[in-house]
């Protein structure tokens, strides 16, 4: 192992603890002393890293809080070559003043390829010919595959590696449809695909490639219930991540023939169970998570994060950064409240998008006492942006990366500021978030100017939510939301508060907003667990009641 670094000459010290592309080493080498330590265990790593500016791992690292309090403040930059960080503490990173940088764009290309690549293979085959010819038969007639040309590929989830794979299946001849409800309707049309609703996707599709991050809302999303949609003998390839799919219902749909085939580099457990129905099943041809494993993109991630970390040690603010970093103190103190108001109102406003051409503009609305000049927004933005796009994303939005994620993804961020009387004692008076030119799940959420609106201000310290649409409510933004709009008589509140409770869960609030009385309400209700699919679906059935969303703060 090599010896304990020091700081010679100044120089900062850059611990590489997973291997790195000889290009990325010879590029940290010119501006820092760098020690290659490979397979260290827990208690080597926390001894070593208090003589370190800067950790560079791979996902096979743990970085924990641990780490972090080791380093006894000198860590200043973590880098992940690669893109998820899953690996790293990042409360932790910030609490201690630790930026963690990724390097996101490198292994598309090479994720998009190996897509392509289980695509053919699973076509035509391949693995489980060459397995049967190696094990000494001449089996022709038992592999016969498919042909490609002309068929329709479906594409979950239209981001980087999404988009490269609908470019190259074009070259094979396919028809590429796509489904994003977030994604620009002018840069598929651009490539020549059409974006399409899930449903569409699901029961046209003759190929479904999966392309989606993982979050809550795409945790297990091909379910018995996608499967059961699905053309029968559909056929799935999978390089994203293994959690989008419920593995077990994919087994049940591969034995009923509904799916034909299935092609897959990526699993809910990696390394899977070695006795896995799934990857032991002969209709389904696996890899172990290669999608990034190229030569060429190993030098360019092994670049991309030298770069990004040189740059953190200079003190550049860079764009691939995965946590923000501190604002200062006391502007933080007022701000505080309106920070969280600003993402609150961000989640909300996304989650009442329902397509449309995707988003492309925000605007937002700061009304205040102060001179315009007097208020620094840059920090409620960035949150705004934050909680529009981490949603529907895998990216972690904070100050330093915000502008550049939003405009990445063709989303337009523009502000006003509205000078109202009133104490300038509190910063704002409200926050207005509007998106333009989508559909809504929720219709009454769009006012007159076509715009999903939504609206806050904080009160005793507490982010509450005052307007949707062009309704006024009153209900503090914490667990969850149900909002409802109903033919506004007596009697609603209780019915829908008893299927609640029949359900057994807890209101916390509930506050109505009527634009006159006797014609339709806006009713808005907090509850503090989420409610069962079931129980969402009664109170969607109460007469009286024109339509309803659930919303997850």
């Amino acid at each position: 192992p090599a010896t304990a670094a020091v700081a010679v000459e100044g120089k900062p010290t850059v611990l590489v603890a997973e291997k790195l592309g000889a290009a990325g080493l010879a590029l940290l080498r010119e501006f820092a002393n760098v020690d290659c330590s490979y397979g260290l265990s827990p208690e080597e790593l926390r001894a070593k890293i208090s003589l370190c500016d800067a950790l560079i791992v791979r996902s096979g690292t743990k970085v924990g809080r641990d780490v972090f309090e080791a380093s006894g403040g000198r860590l200043r930059v973590v880098g992940r070559a690669g893109v998820g960080i899953d690996n790293v503490d990042l409360a932790a990173a910030t609490e201690h003043g630790c930026l963690v940088v990724n390097a996101p764009t490198a292994n598309t290309v090479a994720a998009a390829e190996h897509g392509i690549a289980l695509l053919c293979a699973m076509a035509r085959n391949v693995a489980q010919a060459d397995a049967s010819l190696k094990a000494g038969k001449w089996a022709r007639t038992k592999y016969v595959g498919v042909s490609l040309v002309g068929k329709t590929l479906a594409i979950l989830g239209f981001g980087k590696v999404g988009s490269e794979v609908a470019r190259r299946a074009k070259g094979l001849g396919m028809h590429v449809i796509a489904h994003d409800p977030y994604a620009s309707a002018d840069r598929a049309r651009a490539i020549g695909v059409d974006l399409v609703s899930m449903e569409e996707a699901m029961t046209t599709a003759d190929f479904i490639s999966l392309h989606m991050p993982l979050t809550p809302s795409t945790n297990k999303m091909l379910n018995d219930e996608a499967f059961a949609k699905m053309k029968k003998g559909v056929r799935i390839i999978n390089v994203a991540r293994g959690g989008v799919i419920d593995e077990d219902a994919l087994v049940r749909a591969l034995d009923a023939g509904i799916v034909a085939q299935a092609a897959l580099d990526v699993f809910t457990k990696e390394p899977p169970a070695a006795d896995s129905k799934l990857v032991l099943h002969e209709n389904v041809t696996v890899t172990p998570h290669l999608g990034a494993s190229t030569v060429e993109a190993q030098e360019g991630v092994a670049i991309e994060i030298a770069e990004a970390v040189t740059g953190a040690l200079k003190g550049e603010l860079a764009a691939s950064a995965v946590n923000a970093p501190m604002v200062p103190a006391e502007v933080l103190s007022e701000l505080a409240p309106y920070v969280v108001l600003a993402e609150k109102l961000g989640r909300l406003a996304v989650q009442l998008v329902a397509g449309g051409g995707g988003i492309k503009s925000v605007k937002v609305t700061y009304a205040s006492a102060r001179a315009p000049d007097d208020l620094d927004t840059r920090l409620l933005r960035a949150m705004i942006t934050k909680g529009v796009i981490e949603p529907i994303s895998d990216v972690f939005v904070n100050l330093v990366n915000a502008d550049f994620t939003a405009k990445q993804r063709g989303i337009r961020v523009s502000e006003e500021k509205i000078v109202m009387d009133g104490s300038p004692e509190t910063p704002l008076e409200y926050i207005q978030v509007q998106i333009a030119n989508v559909e809504s799940k929720f219709p009454s959420a769009i006012c007159d100017s076509g715009l999903v609106t939504v609206e806050g201000r904080v009160k005793d310290g507490i982010p509450h939510l005052t307007k949707v649409g062009a309704f006024e409510v009153d209900v503090s933004m914490e667990g969850s939301l149900i909002l409802c709009r109903q033919v506004d008589q007596p009697g609603m509140i209780g019915s829908v508060g008893s299927v609640l409770g029949e359900e057994n869960v807890n209101v916390s609030f509930m506050s109505v907003g009527r634009i006159a009385p006797r014609k339709t309400a806006v009713m808005a209700i907090g509850v503090d667990e989420e409610p069962s699919k079931a129980t969402l679906t009664k109170i969607g059935e109460i007469p009286a009641i024109e339509e309803f969303v659930f919303l997850k703060l």
